[in-house]
């Protein structure tokens, strides 16, 4: 289980600000707080490790530069003030970084893109090569080309949702609050803070309370509901007040802070079976004898040359069965190729793929990362 001291180890962060922070609750961006909260991730990079930023604000920001007062009710008063804001937004955190001698990259996504697996494996395959050239990724949702309500959006199911995409080790989101309380402290004086707990408690439910406010979508409900998303991949999950002097710091270093929610699972476990039960199978490989043993005896990822037959009509990312030659399916994965391309190089060696289709995406058809036993 994640303690409080073990935060000192993890290397690889999902940092989640929330709309009521970054643009002081509507008054406008809060650039002063932006380069305070980016010195923090500037020294957490420095000391390597790897942060990667989802940045709420857009709408907030949208309505401040149009001077409204209130939240727009329809989608597409929503999208056109995240539109809006989207500009002064990404600007005031490339300024930021820029202090600090880091690049920054705007990466906007939407649930279709982490839900279609072929998109899926691109986004991480992105975020993993900008975070590797020092890049740090500011993300954001895709609202202005959204199709549903922006509540279904929100940035906190957003940053849970990276968190599992790159296999992060810590979710933070930062709020207006000091963390969970079992009780709201705001007609309760006898709350106190929860500073631990596991995040597939139930009991935390009724202490989560009400929705967002004016200017966000976010609730802590929708936190609660994110450290889960979170904890499937094994990450733990801080819910921390974002105005708390020098806050990502003393987080680093093991202080007690905000909320911590944990995974009673090991990373392995939990995002495995996040594999096995999210996705419905497109295809099937059926393979020889060889590739069956190393599967389940040495944990190793599925090359082409043991691969017998392929069966379906799936593409690059989505969930295929892998069976042995007397039919009984052991495991599922993510294929890194399309059936037409897997077809081409079933029971050939890694070395042959480019020559056989002209380019080589992956040395494997299924990495070990993304392949379950049943």
């Amino acid at each position: 289980m994640t303690t409080r001291q073990s935060l000192k180890s993890t290397r690889r962060w999902v940092v989640k600000i929330g709309s009521a922070l970054i643009t002081a609750d509507g008054k406008g961006l809060d650039r002063e707080s932006l380069r305070h909260w980016v010195d923090q991730m500037a020294d957490l990079i420095a000391d390597g490790n790897e942060v990667v930023v989802v940045s709420s604000g857009a709408v907030a920001e949208g309505m401040k530069r149009m001077g409204w007062m209130q939240r727009p009710v329809g989608l597409h008063g929503l999208q056109a003030a995240a539109a809006i804001g989207q500009m002064g937004l990404v600007q005031a955190w490339e300024s930021c970084f820029q202090r600090r001698g880091l690049h920054t990259a705007q990466v906007l996504l939407t649930h279709d893109d982490l839900s279609n697996r072929k998109r899926y494996l691109n986004a991480r395959s992105t975020l993993r090569a900008l975070v590797g050239f020092g890049v740090v990724p500011v993300i954001n949702e895709n609202d202005a080309v959204a199709n549903e309500e922006l509540r279904f959006g929100d940035n906190d199911t957003l940053a849970a949702l990276v968190a599992n995409l790159i296999e992060a080790d810590l979710l933070v989101l930062l709020t207006d609050q000091q963390g969970l309380y079992n009780a709201d402290p705001r007609s309760n004086p006898d709350a106190s803070l929860v500073a631990h707990g596991l995040a597939g408690d139930r009991s935390l439910d009724t202490m989560a309370g009400g929705g967002g406010g004016r200017f966000g979508q976010g609730g802590m409900q929708t936190k609660l509901r994110a450290a889960r998303l979170a904890a499937r991949s094994g990450a733990a999950t801080v819910i921390a007040y974002g105005r708390e002097q020098n806050v990502l710091r003393r987080l680093k270093q093991g202080e007690e802070i905000g909320t911590l929610l944990t995974s009673s699972q090991q990373p392995d476990a939990a995002r495995k079976r996040w594999l096995a039960g999210q996705l419905q199978a497109k295809g099937r490989l059926v393979l020889d004898a060889g590739a069956v043993r190393v599967l389940r005896e040495s944990g190793r990822s599925l090359l082409a040359v043991g691969v017998r037959e392929v069966e379906g009509d799936f593409l690059r990312g989505e969930m295929v069965v892998c069976a042995d030659e007397q039919g009984h399916e052991f495991a599922r994965g993510l294929v890194n190729y399309s059936a037409d391309e897997a077809r081409r190089i079933k029971g050939r060696p890694s070395g042959d793929i480019e020559r056989i289709l002209g380019y080589v995406d992956e040395e494997e058809l299924v990495h070990r990362d993304n392949l379950v036993l049943m």
